[in-house]
């Protein structure tokens, strides 16, 4: 009777962790749909009709490089220490855990306001910018617009544990619509301002939004004091968590780390790279990046939440649930990375000429795409198995994972310079694809070491079904590109082209589905939008 009790009790949590992975993985989804798929159409008529291939260098690499490395190195420490903590384990009140988390969340904006103004001189210095200069004002603006965004970082924090997810989904949706609004009517109106100021203002609009949607938010419609959300004149320190401020140094000196693994690239193309090589590189990062954006940051930020709240608890069961999270985690990543491996790099040509235009097809960007659909498969492993050792790791285990992502750090730096020289853009991308694969091995032999007492992880059971049609369809479309697609006659040989990759994409998608519905499922109730699709699967089972 106990060891019934037992299965159930375990089958019920699983199912609770499943629930709210797929919970938080489909607002995440949703709003990441929103803030990447309204730029996606205004970038393209952008690029399309106001810029040349050089500005972008200017749009897509080095106004972006400075957002990201303020933002990253004033929040990305606070931010992952903070969202391991789990609200309901230790009997503590809503209030009091919020009142724990936000002492230090608080921190960031004074953090935020030394790092923009260190990043702004450094810039200033760096290429002898006066204030009067176009390019000095916008990175003063921009920097202010960091600012803003940061000061809302501390209640997009509490809004994460609190599992607010409709309220970033709103939130985010609105700044990605102003800011794409802004840079359309500016564009549009063809104003008397330089490009510079164009996206300084628009980067504004976004950091504006976010601070007014987090902040009116949670002064008018939550239920929570005013001394829960603004601990500052707290006198009794009982709340105060000593391991929680060594988890903050911690991450921020490992983000640092990080910042150097994600945003090399862009480093090594502002010294070395001319300016055409910046702009192909930043067009194909935005382009490419886009299914990671849109599907596996997200998946990322779910995958973390839910490993973190699962290893925080006291569940005995605890491992097998981390195991069977991070399998089906796993698969489902690698699943959408072999897809589009097998699609990506035959469409590659005929996506950017029919979205941008021959200007930008015809250049070394389509095949610069083609190499960064390969990348993707390995850029998601590298996101979801990180994502676990993050949250499950030891801080004396994190202590020790700087070593490795030091000598990686190394290796990745050297590897771009040298193959920025000689292949361009591509090179990139394959020094990028290089030091994803080193960053899995590391991760892989921490959770073969993790699981070495328990089998309720493999490796094997990772490899989704289907992989054997994905591989064939990537080879016939390869083969049909090479056949029918004229590039002086597009636009009659593309339909051939099209139609041989969709029967293909059908045909592996129902094979896919057949063998993987059930983690489908849990992720896209697939079977209650289409109940007639399980039909025809079961009838084909049948009939096999």
């Amino acid at each position: 009777m106990s060891n019934s009790s037992s299965s159930s009790d375990t089958k019920s949590s699983s199912d609770a962790s499943s629930s709210d992975f797929s919970r938080t993985f489909k607002y995440l989804l949703a709003t990441q749909l929103c803030s990447r798929g309204i730029p996606f159409i205004v970038n393209a008529v952008i690029l399309r009709n106001f810029l040349k291939v050089e500005d972008f260098a200017l749009y897509g690499v080095q106004f972006p490089l400075f957002v990201n490395c303020v933002l990253f190195l004033s929040r990305e420490g606070f931010r992952r220490a903070c969202l391991r903590q789990d609200m309901k384990s230790d009997g503590s009140s809503t209030e009091e855990n919020i009142a724990k988390i936000m002492k230090f969340a608080w921190l960031v904006p004074p953090c935020g306001i030394i790092i923009t103004t260190a990043a702004s001189g450094f810039v200033f210095w760096w290429k002898g910018l006066s204030f009067s200069d176009p390019y000095g004002k916008g990175i003063l603006i921009t920097g202010g617009a960091c600012i803003l965004e940061l000061l809302a970082e501390p209640l997009y924090i509490l809004s994460q544990n609190l599992l607010l997810l409709k309220l970033r989904l709103a939130v985010e949706t609105a700044a990605t619509f102003f800011r794409c609004i802004t840079t359309a009517i500016l564009f549009g109106m063809q104003v008397d301002m330089e490009k510079e100021i164009i996206f300084a203002l628009s980067q504004t609009a976004y950091g504006m939004c976010l601070f007014l949607g987090y902040w009116v938010y949670f002064l008018r419609f939550r239920p929570y004091r005013s001394s829960a959300l603004f601990p500052f004149r707290e006198k009794d320190k009982k709340n105060y968590d000593g391991e929680l401020l060594k988890m903050c140094e911690l991450f921020a000196l490992q983000s640092c780390v990080k910042l150097i693994l994600q945003e090399g690239q862009n480093f090594v193309l502002l010294q070395w790279a001319t300016y055409y090589n910046q702009a192909v590189y930043g067009f194909v990062d935005n382009l490419g990046s886009l299914v990671v954006r849109m599907v596996f940051l997200p998946f990322e930020e779910s995958t973390y939440a839910t490993f973190a709240r699962s290893a925080s608890g006291k569940d005995p069961d605890k491992d097998k649930r981390l195991g069977s999270s991070l399998t089906e985690a796993l698969k489902l990543v690698m699943l959408i990375g072999l897809i589009f491996m097998a699609f990506g790099p035959s469409y590659a040509y005929s996506l950017i000429r029919l979205v941008y235009g021959q200007k930008w097809s015809d250049g070394e960007a389509s095949t610069a795409l083609g190499y960064y659909c390969f990348y993707i498969i390995v850029l998601a492993m590298n996101g979801t198995s990180e994502a676990f050792v993050h949250a499950v790791a030891k801080k004396n285990q994190l202590l020790w994972s700087n070593l490795p992502s030091v000598l990686i750090t190394i290796i990745y730096v050297v590897l771009n310079i040298l193959l920025v020289n000689s292949a361009g853009a591509v090179g990139l991308i394959l020094a990028n694809s290089l030091n994803m694969i080193l960053r899995i091995i590391y991760s892989g032999a921490f959770i073969k070491h993790y699981f070495q007492d328990s089998s309720s992880f493999s490796f094997y059971k990772c490899l989704p079904e289907g992989w054997k049609v994905l591989l064939f369809s990537g080879i016939t479309t390869i083969i049909s590109e090479r056949i029918f697609l004229d590039r002086k006659n597009f636009w009659a040989t593309f339909v051939v082209h099209f139609t041989i990759g969709v029967a293909c994409f059908c045909t592996s998608a129902f094979v896919i589905y057949r063998h993987e519905r059930s983690l489908i499922n849990r992720i896209i109730p697939i079977n209650k939008i289409f109940p007639s699709i399980n039909r025809i699967v079961r009838f084909r089972d049948h009939s096999d």
